[in-house]
């Protein structure tokens, strides 16, 4: 990759965790999504979007619905860039960042040029890049309450958050409703879970479906496609591709051996 590579697209309700060797610019223009950063973990909106340095494990899952610029930077490119140097240093950490209004409607015009006209993809990948760099340098980037990492896991209470998962796991289960559980913002939420467990929370709720549903299939005579619907996957296929990525081995094989 030799140039700003700009995206506007919609991420989906499933879970990825990646790492790549460019920087990453995150910026939702409407809809959410859950993004961590090697355990800082934030919701994208229209009013927060996050820096993401090359190299830097990341997870995250969409809502299906949002509208999201994805913005790819290869270091090799900011030398040439205006304020390229100064640009650089944003990505000296993770970053999540509030987005003031006017920057939400400059995103929102720029993605419908960029769905008008995408042979201009780099330019208004430049632009917006440039405005962002303007915002933070006018309003610098503070550590927040929904970023502090603290040793002291107080208020998480393991046990209970899994009592309430298995009570929902045919529902679906939103960060937020687990960070309230715990009186925790999503951002310290995340934090201090995945201090806590080494995971995200949404991979820790999967890993638990998981498990009991490798409950069901030895000790039930429930179909797949029923154990499917109870641990809250929408179709025996998506479950199935969990199921083997978890146990390297598909659950339908599983039950015929009988281990």
């Amino acid at each position: 990759m030799s140039l700003l590579d700009l995206r506007a697209t919609t991420l989906e309700r499933e879970h990825v965790a990646h790492a790549h060797d460019h920087h990453q610019l995150i910026l939702a223009t409407r809809g959410a999504t859950e993004l961590s950063i090697e355990g800082l973990g934030e919701r994208i909106t229209g009013a927060r979007g996050c820096l993401i340095p090359c190299s830097r494990h990341h997870e995250y899952h969409g809502d299906g619905r949002n509208r999201t610029f994805v913005l790819d930077i290869p270091a090799a490119t900011l030398p040439g860039l205006r304020d390229g140097d100064r640009i650089e240093r944003l990505f000296d950490r993770p970053r999540f960042f509030g987005v003031p209004p006017r920057l939400n409607r400059l995103a929102d015009s720029l993605m419908l040029q960029l769905e008008a006209c995408p042979e201009l993809h780099s330019e208004i990948a430049a632009l917006l890049l440039r405005a962002l760099y303007l915002h933070l340098a006018a309003e610098p980037l503070a550590e927040d309450a929904g970023s502090v990492l603290t040793p002291d896991d107080g208020r998480l209470d393991l046990a209970r958050l899994d009592a309430w998962i298995d009570r929902h796991l045919a529902d679906e289960i939103r960060v937020e409703r687990l960070a309230s559980l715990c009186a925790l913002s999503v951002g310290h939420f995340h934090a201090r879970f995945r201090m806590r467990t080494g995971m995200t929370p949404l991979a820790y709720v999967q890993r638990r479906r998981l498990e009991h549903a490798r409950t069901l299939v030895h000790h039930s005579d429930l179909s797949l496609g029923h154990i499917a619907a109870l641990v809250g996957f929408r179709d025996q296929g998506s479950f199935s591709r969990a199921y083997r990525r978890q146990f390297d081995r598909s659950p339908s094989l599983e039950r015929r051996h009988g281990e």
